[in-house]
């Protein structure tokens, strides 16, 4: 354990998130994601919502500042009546974190994958919402 590092960070995600550069990202997938078919780096995060990691996430973690959309999301397949309230949530956590009001770009689900087949990692959570499934771009920490 660490002061000031949020416990739901494991070791591996803590190193992850440390070796990642500017313009690096990372995906947060839900349940029905296919992390491990899809990952260079793989870190599982079972049991845990994605709301809380990414929360934990931008505690550490800034977003790129340089992105108009420095957060993506999978789009709704045409035709599915699929409900996305969790998305408000991530807005929510983001505003609160980052200071961003409009952070999503939406990306259709065969272009999400192919993104996420290039992200530094992704993190496989328990999260039983659907289309729950976020891409992180990391920014810069200025010099003091």
């Amino acid at each position: 354990m660490l002061k000031g590092i949020p416990a739901i960070l494991s070791p591996e995600l803590l190193k992850i998130l440390m070796e990642m550069g500017h313009g690096d990202e990372i995906v947060l997938g839900d349940g029905n994601f296919p992390a491990a078919s899809h990952a260079q780096r793989l870190v599982r995060c079972d049991g845990h919502g994605v709301p809380e990691l990414l929360d934990a996430v931008l505690k550490l973690m800034p977003l790129d500042q340089y992105s108009a959309r420095p957060a993506a999301l999978m789009q709704i397949v045409p035709g599915d009546t699929a409900e996305t309230p969790i998305w408000g949530r991530y807005g929510e956590i983001i505003r609160d974190r980052a200071g961003l009001t409009e952070p999503f770009e939406e990306v259709e689900r065969f272009a999400f994958y192919e993104r996420a087949k290039q992200a530094y990692a992704i993190v496989a959570t328990g999260e039983s919402a659907l289309y729950a499934n976020i891409i992180l771009k990391k920014g810069v920490i200025a010099a003091e």
